[in-house]
């Protein structure tokens, strides 16, 4: 049940029968013939009975649209991707006649604060963006229909998910590595415990792990120039075999490391391919240009409102995880300048 809720909602309901909020609402609306089959509409019913859960009229009013307002929370506006999150999200809805207020969370990945008085009665849903669904309790309300960004399914409690596919990227990124010849690596890894980190860490460690020869050492850092250029300079100048390759988790940290390979006189690429994720406007403005993962965080914030406004109308909405694209430039090539 939903953390300090006295009754059953909807996110219970689809959490226990182990499918989509909207699947429920079309299920519990009698709308879920020739849309959902008939097992998962009798999974539905039947968890609703048990749980004790009765759609009530302040759930009806917010799937209606009461106030055409929804609400897009952030971990922060630090990067540019956040911002073009924002601008799909409030293009698609703006197209339905919706308006989105944004809310950057003070605390990042942590409990975010309530903005309003009370989240439910002012706003129609919620659209978050890498952050816990846990993180969410204090401003989604009972009944308040929330889509996760970024986030990770098993741990949504029953909200709907959009995710792109970091798992992919990061694999095209070391299948890149490994085809250049590179077999010692660094990650420098995000110090944020967040769901998308961690696959970016597990997937380069299972690819890595699938290649004879290969060593993989991690350096953690915020994700800010200063604490990258610390990180990766203390684990370029520590001893044994230097790394030929760094994967960074994003642009910024990757930009740091730039500045920490020419203090410690390591030339890019020739002596170290660097690779970044997001295509940030830094990665072509470094020099090197930067290898680096493109994430459309525009198509992002669209796809995750369309999906949210499906949820408002009782939807299925579109499945599966967007494509990201792994964008080659100069700063990686086989290690030793080959």
């Amino acid at each position: 049940m939903a953390r300090g809720s006295t009754r059953p909602t909807s996110r219970d309901v689809a959490q226990a029968a182990g499918v989509s909020q909207a699947a429920v609402s079309l299920v519990l609306g009698d709308k879920w013939r020739g849309r959902v089959s008939e097992p998962t509409a009798r999974r539905v019913r039947e968890a609703a009975r048990e749980l004790g859960y009765r759609p009530n009229l302040a759930a009806r009013n917010l799937r209606l649209g009461r106030t055409r307002t929804v609400l897009l929370v952030v971990p922060a506006l630090t990067t540019e991707f956040f911002a073009g999150v924002y601008t799909g999200a409030a293009r698609v809805a703006a197209e339905h006649g919706f308006g989105v207020v944004l809310y950057p969370s003070p605390e990042g990945v942590g409990p975010a604060r309530d903005p309003f008085a009370s989240a439910q009665s002012a706003l129609d849903g919620v659209l978050a963006s890498s952050m816990s669904a846990d993180a969410l309790s204090a401003i989604r309300g009972d009944h308040l229909p929330l889509v996760m960004l970024d986030s990770d399914p098993e741990g949504s409690l029953g909200a709907t998910t959009v995710n792109l596919d970091i798992a992919d990227g990061v694999r095209q990124v070391a299948e890149h590595l490994l085809g250049l010849g590179h077999r010692r690596f660094l990650h420098l890894a995000a110090d944020i415990p967040s769901w998308t980190f961690e696959v970016r860490a597990r997937e380069l460690a299972n690819r890595l792990a699938g290649s004879p020869g290969t060593t993989l050492r991690t350096a953690r850092a915020a994700i800010s120039v200063e604490d990258a250029q610390r990180a990766v300079e203390a684990a370029l100048t520590a001893p044994g075999p230097r790394p030929t390759a760094l994967v960074c988790d994003d642009d910024k940290l990757a930009a740091g490391a730039y500045k920490a390979a020419r203090r410690v006189g390591v030339r890019i690429p020739q002596d170290l391919s660097v690779t970044g994720l997001d295509d940030l406007g830094t990665a072509t403005v470094i020099d090197p240009e930067l290898t680096t993962v493109r994430l459309d965080a525009e198509a992002f914030g669209a796809r995750g409102m369309r999906t949210l406004l499906a949820v408002l109308e009782g939807e299925i909405p579109e499945s599966g995880d967007m494509p990201v694209e792994l964008v080659v430039r100069t700063s990686t090539a086989a290690p030793g300048g080959r």
